[in-house]
């Protein structure tokens, strides 16, 4: 509350004071008062409104400026009024009631929207789970009639389950801790296991694969860190050139573990890296390959937050390198131990 709009707020019970004052002279001075007891009442009033105003607008601006940083500290604000206390003065509960009103109105919205949300999400999630049945047969027909056709079959259905995978997750991202589980697990394992998942997208593509010193164990879930691993896959082959060539290497610097997949593509400008894992970016490479979405590597990092897993991008003008930092937790590898 700045000084000056207060002032304007009090013209009106300053000008009936100032007519106050004008009235009490002209009965003081009719009364046969002298100049100096009249000047001496005058200052005394004019005094006490100064002071009067100056105290109440102290203690206004405190309780206002209290109110605004009890709202600033609140994550979600409609909720202001849960923590007010309720005013004294009638013209504030006005207020009140109307801010209790406005909070429930927007609760009730809110909850509408969850529920919208809930029931989007699980749909969803079922359709995906009834769309993989229809994959997985053609999977199945396509392993038991083996040719030149059904290998590039093979390769345009390992990117539909991608692409449905990729949906499934987004639609659990927001809970991940209701569907993973953590435990010991080996960076080969996962590795392994994510190039055999898209084996015929690599094949397809003459995509040449190296592993080195990927032997390490950390602490993560290995379903959705082999969909992470999955993402990185499918982008060095989206973004090729030329031979392509995907490297996994893992190193141990200090308390963590560094596992990199790097590749031999077109790299990711510099002015690109900062951004790379917002939602829906595609950077100068996503105006050259149509079909980026943005999604992928924005997931990556989501589900790296959740699962506590640093993720991070280099280039250095021919590929890109995404590093996954798995921190070593000393008291879980003692007890293990």
């Amino acid at each position: 509350m700045s000084g000056r709009q207060y002032l304007k707020n009090q013209l009106p019970v300053i000008f009936i004071n100032l007519l106050g004052m004008l009235a009490l002279a002209l009965f003081l001075t009719a009364g046969g008062n002298g100049v100096h007891t009249v000047l001496f009442v005058l200052g005394v009033w004019l005094i006490i409104l100064v002071s009067c105003l100056l105290l109440f607008y102290y203690s206004r601006k405190k309780h206002l400026d209290k109110l605004l940083d009890m709202a600033e500290k609140l994550d979600e604000r409609y909720l202001l009024p849960e923590i007010m206390q309720e005013p004294e003065r009638a013209d504030e509960q006005v207020f009140y009631q109307i801010m209790k009103m406005s909070e429930k109105s927007m609760l009730e919205h809110i909850g509408e929207i969850q529920r919208e949300r809930q029931e989007y999400k699980e749909y969803i999630e079922q359709w995906i789970h009834e769309v993989k049945t229809p994959i997985t047969a053609m999977k199945l027909i396509c392993e038991n009639n083996r040719c030149s056709f059904t290998r590039e079959l093979m390769a345009e259905l390992e990117n539909i389950s991608r692409f449905t995978e990729q949906a499934l997750y987004y639609a659990r991202s927001e809970h991940t801790e209701k569907d993973y589980s953590v435990r010991e697990i080996r960076l080969s394992d996962v590795v392994h296991g994510a190039i055999a998942d898209n084996k015929y997208l690599l094949r397809q593509n003459n995509v040449t694969v190296t592993a080195e010193n990927v032997e390490y164990s950390v602490y993560s879930d290995d379903k959705w860190l082999r969909f992470i691993l999955d993402q990185l896959i499918s982008n060095a082959v989206k973004y090729r050139t030329g031979q392509p060539v995907l490297h996994f290497s893992a190193v141990k610097e200090n308390d963590s573990v560094i596992l990199s997949v790097a590749d031999n593509g077109m790299g990711i400008p510099e002015s690109d890296l900062p951004r790379i894992f917002e939602k829906g970016f595609t950077g100068q490479n996503g105006r050259t390959i149509h079909s980026s979405t943005g999604i992928g590597l924005y997931l990556c990092r989501r589900l790296c937050d959740k699962l506590g897993i640093g993720i991070s991008a280099g280039s250095g003008g021919e590929g890109a390198t995404i590093s996954l930092s798995f921190h070593i937790n000393d008291f879980v590898t003692g007890v293990q131990g």
